[in-house]
């Protein structure tokens, strides 16, 4: 982890769960974390939580990944203040439970929004800013297991989790998309993929995570696989990474 000591990494979805979990956890690596997130109160009390000698090294902003000119604002901000972006991980994210067949299209547009175009237009602000630099920077994006298999749902219940595991999929295409494009443009550019099983954090549901019992990640298991992701050599890519609690049963 040396060549990124004080370093900028920005992270996504930080006010909460994995998102939360991956910037405390860079902080006391050593890198420099901007954490983005519409709650900027749970970014504080985050802050708040570190060692005093290190909360200087997270900044939280407000932002809403959904909102383009927002994001556009924000990265603008970012890129004036620290003179860049180093590491991206693009970890905001959204479920609703429901059917496609009958659930609201603004709650179905507003998945597609958070999981994939928000992810988009992110990883383009932060390419930018590493490419006009020509640094090898590292774009990192937290999908799922859904994105590998669509989940079935509980026993003798209709399946819940609707436009969920499609937006994760794109997901999975958009990192082979990025490798090409990376390594086609003549950029040291790293894209890395973390698939999570179950985790427990807020975006499951009541019934699944009763189910589940004890059977689930904590999400410094996710940030402890995403730090190894970061520190691998730079000859060395992950390409997409599998992490699943023991026992799970899909």
């Amino acid at each position: 982890m040396e060549r990124w000591q004080n370093k900028v990494a920005v992270v996504t979805g930080a006010s909460s769960g994995i998102g939360a979990a991956i910037a405390k956890d860079f902080v006391l690596a050593g890198l420099k974390v901007v954490a983005l997130a519409r709650r900027l109160q749970r970014m504080e009390e985050i802050k708040q939580s570190l060692p005093q000698d290190k909360q200087s090294q997270l900044s939280i902003m407000y932002c809403n990944v959904t909102d383009p000119a927002n994001v556009d604002k924000v990265f603008d901000q970012i890129i004036d203040e620290f003179g860049g972006i180093d590491v991206l991980v693009n970890n905001a994210g959204c479920a609703k439970s429901g059917q496609l067949v009958d659930m609201d299209l603004k709650d179905i547009t507003n998945i597609l929004h958070t999981n994939v175009l928000g992810v988009v237009h992110c990883t383009q602000r932060a390419f930018k800013s590493m490419k006009e630099r020509n640094f090898a920077g590292h774009v990192i994006i937290v999908n799922s297991i859904a994105g590998h298999t669509v989940l079935a749902g509980l026993p003798m219940s209709v399946p819940n989790v609707n436009i969920y595991s499609p937006t994760k999929f794109a997901v999975r295409a958009i990192t082979e998309m990025y490798r090409q494009e990376f390594h086609g443009l003549g950029t040291k550019i790293k894209i890395s993929s973390i698939s999570p099983g179950f985790t427990d954090t807020e975006i499951l549901y009541g019934d699944v995570r009763a189910a589940l019992g004890d059977c689930m990640l904590d999400a410094h298991d996710v940030s402890n696989a995403v730090l190894y992701i970061l520190s691998t050599p730079p000859h060395v890519q992950i390409h997409d990474l599998l992490i699943k609690p023991l026992g799970e049963g899909i």
